[in-house]
């Protein structure tokens, strides 16, 4: 299955669409067969054994191992000090007050603080048995194993998200290719139609594939690195230049010999956004265009000036675009003379 994999359910009176995920069918699955467990093996307060899977659930690999971790050793200890406190204070609302007082810096000491709500099930659970045996304890521990145990065991399955962060980068090289192409647009036509959406929208695309690739990452244990990891931070760094870039391509002159080689320079571009790296071919184009415009006359006013000010700007905003995508991965190109050998990307 996908990661995109949902449940879809229409609530009739008020036809709201809800989306069901993987944590919840998990948890789903995971409540009843570790209550089950627990019954089977003979278990009190098997009911318990659900809370625990219910909290054990989590979104990625990495994460359900420190947690189950975490709360095994937190019920641990709350069952010493639940020994220690109940028979020995009694079992009263303000003994019970008095060991969480105790107890809750102690798990902060030992970095468990996310064992805190699973240990209350089993510390609650000694609580009400009003006499701590060693049976009392062993029957503990197995709903413990059962509880946490079954929730580990269902986080070892994790969807990929392979398909969606392609699917994400599909979608952000299409919106950079716009982007290129409406920067084109403008230095040709001046048309303002453009609202600029792709642009935020990017950021929004890469906002979500970061947190995916961490969360890929996390199921994992033992790959450090992340294919995508690299590919959507360089194109975030991008995007930041394209803003930059922006105000740049506004504050350009109407069409001339200069804005119309520009503006084939980014329809190039545009069509020629993909995951290779090709950016040698065009940082030699740039190259090109440097020395064409500096055999341009020199400006004789102050908007002549500014202009010229703006247009190197924005060929050093573009040659930082094509470096980061340069520097990203080996390139694609033996010869960069060679610019018919392959199609070329940015």
């Amino acid at each position: 299955m996908s990661a995109s994999f949902y449940t879809y359910y229409k609530i009739i009176q008020g036809d709201i669409e809800v989306k069901i995920g993987y944590r919840t069918i998990k948890t789903a699955i995971g409540t009843p067969v570790s209550i089950s467990i627990a019954q089977l093996f003979g278990l009190t307060n098997y009911v318990s054994a659900g809370i625990l899977t219910i909290l054990c659930i989590q979104p990625s690999r990495k994460r359900s191992f420190y947690s189950a971790w975490h709360r095994f050793l937190a019920c641990m200890i709350a069952s010493v000090y639940a020994l220690v406190f109940f028979e020995l204070l009694g079992y009263q609302p303000l003994v019970l007050g008095l060991m969480l007082i105790l107890f809750i810096p102690t798990t902060v000491l030992f970095k468990i603080t996310p064992g805190i709500s699973t240990s209350s099930v089993v510390t609650l659970n000694l609580y009400s048995s009003s006499n701590i045996t060693f049976a009392t304890l062993i029957d503990q521990f197995l709903l413990i194993i059962v509880g946490i145990g079954t929730g580990l065991l269902l986080n070892l399955y994790m969807p990929s998200l392979d398909k969606n962060l392609k699917a994400k980068q599909q979608k952000l090289e299409h919106n950079f290719s716009v982007i290129l192409y409406e920067y084109s647009r403008y230095l040709r036509y001046k048309d303002i139609s453009w609202k600029g959406s792709e642009i935020t929208e990017s950021e929004d695309i890469l906002q979500e594939a970061i947190r995916l690739v961490e969360r890929d990452r996390e199921n994992h244990l033992l790959r450090n690195k992340h294919p995508y990891r690299d590919y959507f931070r360089m194109r975030a760094t991008q995007l930041e230049l394209f803003k930059k870039m922006l105000p740049l391509v506004t504050n350009l002159p109407n069409t001339n010999l200069i804005s119309e080689k520009i503006a084939d320079f980014f329809e190039k571009l545009s069509n020629s956004v993909h995951p290779g790296n090709t950016a040698v071919i065009f940082l030699d184009e740039l190259k090109e265009l440097r020395k064409e415009f500096n055999q341009v006359d020199l400006p004789t006013t102050q908007e002549e000036f500014e202009t010229r000010a703006n247009l190197f700007q924005l060929l050093h905003e573009m040659e930082d675009y094509l470096l980061i995508k340069k520097k990203f991965k080996d390139s694609d190109v033996k010869h960069s003379k060679s610019k018919k050998q392959i199609k070329t990307g940015s």
